[in-house]
């Protein structure tokens, strides 16, 4: 027999995904969206992470605001909650790694996640360890859907005969 407790939870799980969900949403078209209106800019914030050539960090520079984009709005609408928190969560731990991988590695760069980034002026400090707080935080809401996928407001729920 389910206790109180577990059929509160049960009813709310729902609730917390769907937050997880839009938050996430909210993070993957801000993020693209600073991004889409220079992809030149975007390029050279990739290339100043020194992990590939300049004409590779072109093509993913020019790919990943419109990966963002479209991330953010099957998240919004709820459709493939569950496959896009999980391509979330990858792209989301690579940017941790590039951004462990600049730090390491000494070089003084913004990591572009809600900028065209690239390389800081003098006297400008790199945040790197606020960057890899926040990017975990964000894993956590890939995490959450991964897990829990069923959110309220979403085509998945109304595909699924559950709204």
């Amino acid at each position: 027999m389910e206790t109180t407790r577990q059929i509160r939870m049960a009813a709310a799980w729902p609730w917390i995904s769907t937050g997880a969900r839009f938050g996430l949403a909210a993070v993957w078209l801000v993020a693209g969206s600073f991004k889409v209106g220079d992809l030149a800019d975007s390029a050279r914030a990739v290339h100043a992470y020194q992990l590939m050539s300049y004409d590779t960090a072109k093509i993913v520079g020019a790919v990943q605001p419109f990966l963002e984009i479209a991330l953010g709005l099957l998240l919004l609408i709820g459709l493939a909650t569950r496959f896009t928190a999980a391509i979330s969560a990858v792209l989301i731990t690579v940017f941790i790694a590039g951004i462990v991988w600049a730090w390491t590695q000494g070089l003084r760069i913004d990591c572009g996640c809600f900028s065209t980034g690239g390389e800081l002026g003098a006297g400008e400090t790199p945040g790197y360890a606020v960057d890899i707080l926040r990017d975990l935080a964000f894993l956590a809401l890939s995490g959450i859907l991964v897990w829990r996928p069923r959110t309220r407001f979403s085509v998945d729920g109304v595909l699924m005969g559950e709204q």
